[in-house]
């Protein structure tokens, strides 16, 4: 097996419907609806024919299909073209297709560096500080001649 092919253990088809929680082991596909949270052990692949209403949790995920939740994959979260994803995503990476319709939020666990006070007091001093170019010129000019003058 090649280290990026996915075993799929559980497949759920376009007509199945599940009203309720559903866990599973291994890697799973959903082609059908399932209508309450999905935890999965590896990854979840959403064919473009599944929808979750409900949280997801798995290790990566594969959307194709709509999610109306949550989702939290540590791994990686990628949205294909027809992907509709409605809800916040905890994830390590995200890949997202231009066509993809994504509403919520992102967290990629990473911490934001503090931004230095010191260079926002420096940029808003530089800003105050401005002048146009006419004053800019004269007022060089007058530190010339004053300075020729001594």
């Amino acid at each position: 097996m090649r280290k990026n092919e996915i075993r799929i253990s559980t497949l759920l088809g376009k007509d199945a419907v599940i009203a309720g929680a559903f866990t599973a082991p291994g890697s799973v596909r959903i082609d059908g609806r399932i209508e309450g949270d999905v935890e999965v052990e590896e990854t979840l692949i959403l064919g473009t024919s599944g929808s979750i209403t409900g949280n997801v949790k798995a290790k990566a995920a594969i959307i194709g299909g709509e999610i109306n939740g949550d989702v939290d994959a540590p791994d990686k979260v990628e949205l294909s073209s027809t992907a509709r994803l409605i809800g916040d995503v905890t994830t390590a990476t995200i890949v997202i297709d231009e066509h993809a319709i994504f509403q919520g939020g992102c967290n990629m666990g990473q911490e934001m560096p503090e931004r230095s006070s010191r260079s926002y007091e420096f940029k808003k001093a530089v800003k105050t500080d401005k002048k146009d170019a006419k004053n800019a010129v004269s007022a060089a000019l007058s530190e010339m001649s004053e300075a020729a003058e001594s």
